[in-house]
Formats: C-alpha cells, sequence, structure tokens
C-alpha cells in the first residue's frame, strides 16, 4: 500500500471526488455512500472474505466498498445502474485488476451466465453490498433463490428491515419477510450503523447483516406454493386471529372450515392463536396437514 494511500471512503476523498465530477445525488436511486472506513472493515469482516472468494457487489457507487473488497478477494463483480458513475469507477477501481462492473440492474441481470464469464468456479461465491433502501427486499429474495451456490451474503440495509428478517415468533417484527428468508438461510445482525456513516445521511439507521445461506431449508415442506400461500394469507390481516386469516383465504364454506378445523387440530394449533405467534415448523405441519385434508 503505498504511503500516500487514501481510501475512498475517507470523507475529504469522497467529497474530492464528488466535485471533480460533479456528481448530483438521486434520490429515485436511493443512494447514499458509505464514508466510514471502520464499518467498511466490518463489513468485509463479517463476510469473512478472502483470498479464496469471489464477490458479487451491488450499487457500488463511486467504489469504497468495492475497494475493500478488492484488497482481500481473488475477485469482485459489481452491478451498477447509474451510468453516470462509469468514469468515476474507471477511475477510483483502476489500481484494482480484480474488479469489474457492469452498468446493469442485477434483477434484471442474467447471473448465472455472467458468474461463469468472470469467475471461474474455484473460488467461494458470497455476495456483499450497501442495497438502496426501497430495493432491498427484492433484491434479497431474488438472490436467495437463486440457484448459484452462494455461500453468504453480508448486506447492508435498513434497521427496521434487518430486525424483521432476524425476528423470533412472538414479536411485532416476525412476519412473511422473516419467514422467506429464515427459511433459506441462518440470519445474524453484525452491525449497527448509525446514518452518520453516509452521504447524504438517510433519515434512519442501517444494519449490517449476514446471511449463511442453508444447504436445505430450515424445514421440510410438501410445496413451496402453497406453504408461500400459507403464510401470505395468514398475516393478511396481523390483528385477525389465524382462524379469520384461513377462511378468508382457503373458504368460508362448512366443507372448507371443517377442512380447516381438522388441519389446525392435527398440526395441534391453536384457531385462536395469530401468525406471528407460529413457528417455521408450526407453518410447515398445518400447510401439511391442510394439503392432506384436501
Amino acid at each position: 500500500m503505498r504511503e500516500d494511500y487514501q481510501a475512498i471512503a475517507n470523507p475529504e476523498r469522497t467529497r474530492a471526488i464528488l466535485k471533480k465530477y460533479g456528481f448530483r445525488f438521486k434520490k429515485s436511486l436511493g443512494q447514499n455512500f458509505l464514508t466510514n472506513e471502520k464499518v467498511l472493515q466490518k463489513i468485509v469482516s463479517a463476510a469473512d472474505v478472502t483470498d479464496q472468494d469471489d464477490i458479487i457487489e451491488v450499487g457500488p457507487g463511486i467504489g469504497s466498498l468495492t475497494e475493500q473488497l478488492a484488497i482481500h478477494a481473488h475477485q469482485v463483480l459489481a452491478f451498477e445502474v447509474d451510468e453516470r458513475l462509469e468514469p468515476v469507477l474507471d477511475e477510483t477501481l483502476a489500481p484494482y485488476e480484480n474488479t469489474a462492473v457492469i452498468f446493469e440492474d442485477i434483477l434484471k441481470a442474467d447471473l448465472e451466465t455472467l458468474v461463469s464469464k468472470y469467475f471461474d468456479g474455484k473460488h467461494t461465491l458470497k455476495i456483499v453490498a450497501n442495497l438502496p433502501y426501497y430495493i432491498t427486499t427484492p433484491i434479497m429474495m431474488q438472490l436467495l433463490k437463486t440457484k448459484l451456490p452462494i455461500e453468504r451474503m453480508v448486506l447492508m440495509m435498513q434497521k427496521e428491515v434487518a430486525e424483521r428478517l432476524a425476528a423470533h415468533p412472538g414479536t411485532k417484527a416476525y412476519g412473511t419477510l422473516s419467514i422467506g428468508v429464515q427459511m433459506r438461510a441462518e440470519v445474524e445482525i453484525a452491525e449497527i450503523v448509525s446514518h452518520t456513516a453516509f452521504v447524504p445521511a438517510p433519515n434512519v439507521d442501517s444494519a449490517v447483516v449476514v446471511l449463511k445461506m442453508r444447504s436445505e431449508p430450515a424445514v421440510k415442506i410438501p410445496d413451496q406454493k402453497s406453504f408461500d400461500r400459507l403464510i401470505k394469507g395468514s398475516f393478511a390481516h396481523r390483528r385477525k386471529s389465524l382462524w379469520n386469516n384461513l377462511i378468508s383465504l382457503y373458504g368460508k364454506d362448512p366443507q372448507t372450515k371443517a377442512k380447516l378445523t381438522a388441519a389446525l387440530a392435527q398440526a395441534q394449533i391453536d384457531p385462536g392463536t395469530r401468525a406471528e405467534q407460529l413457528s417455521l415448523q408450526q407453518f410447515a405441519n398445518l400447510d401439511a396437514a391442510i394439503l392432506q385434508a384436501d
């Protein structure tokens, strides 16, 4: 490392880069750039990045996190939607030959083809990103459902969303997002990050979340579509009982009510409870019982 090295995330260097290129933030893209080197180091540490890892990054901005990943990883592939940042990243990432930036929406990209093109398949695949608040969930869920052999994801997101991911049954934060993510990954909040770590500073604090991918779903389910439908319907009206949500979902006719009553009894679940009280295993048991009752 050069003696005059100054990280991209250094506030002074960040301001200089933004000024040089006359860059203006777009609220529509949720652009908030990290200017805290310690936070970046904690992200890299939480991802346990080594030269045995290939990294996909989403939203590199001016390259603050990309740089730290490049220093430690084998290869970094970043996706950026704002083409105004191309000349900026060409300059800031010039010292790092192990980086590539694709100016494309990751939600529309053919990830499997791009991964096979840029990575050799001999290194562990990880996702590390400071995600825009407005599109955190769609990106995260698409990556969770991909067939790529992702070992873990380390994502910066709004603190409130992070708390929902990690929520346990019986809490207000627990819901469809908690279940959707926890079925596919072990969730840990590694760090709470003040809004002052960003420029421009958002109105709320953020959190670094570690998602360690499961080789198998957390619980066995007979049918994914049926399970997803049950989860969504059960939380449709959080203040209503599970029973009221279920009859709204499946039907209120006598025959359907009889099937639901039998299914709840088989799963040993009180119809008067609320969805937020049920564990993943209880939902899986209920789904199986409902399918058997049909």
